[in-house]
């Protein structure tokens, strides 16, 4: 892994698990399931910098100063952040993303948010338009 400078960053990326929509006492995936999966795709551990619970609890992943392994030539300059979920987010959830953000924001003052699929066009994730969201959160 190499060291993510801050400098680098222009990117905080928000992705999602993937994870079936179910409700909150049906659903399963957790920071380690994820941690295992990508050790299962020979990543070297989680790729993603936090991961965002059901119930709006964060947990760190992967830490800041290293690259993550979460969105394919834009790891080196990009923070990434996971909820877990498929397309439907808890109120909880996005109060927490929010919080986030705004935590990597005040680390990486001039990095944009973007979802993954803002910067891979293959891709779905995280089901919503980030740029939309996050801009419509100030206005």
């Amino acid at each position: 892994m190499g060291e993510l400078k801050e400098e680098d960053v222009k990117y905080i990326v928000v992705h999602c698990s993937d994870s079936p929509n179910a409700p909150d006492d049906q659903r399963y995936d957790t920071v380690r399931d994820i941690h295992r999966w990508h050790l299962e795709k020979g990543y070297s551990g989680i790729g993603y910098h936090y991961v965002i619970q059901e119930d709006g609890k964060f947990k760190n992943g992967r830490p800041l100063f290293w690259v993550g392994a979460h969105c394919l030539r834009y790891n080196s300059c990009s923070v990434g952040i996971c909820l877990i979920g498929e397309d439907e987010f808890s109120p909880d959830q996005m109060n927490s993303l929010e919080l986030v953000i705004l935590a990597c924001l005040q680390q990486f003052p001039s990095a944009e948010v973007v979802g993954h699929r803002d910067l891979d066009p293959n891709k779905e994730c995280p089901g919503f338009d980030v740029k939309s969201w996050w801009g419509n959160r100030f206005s």
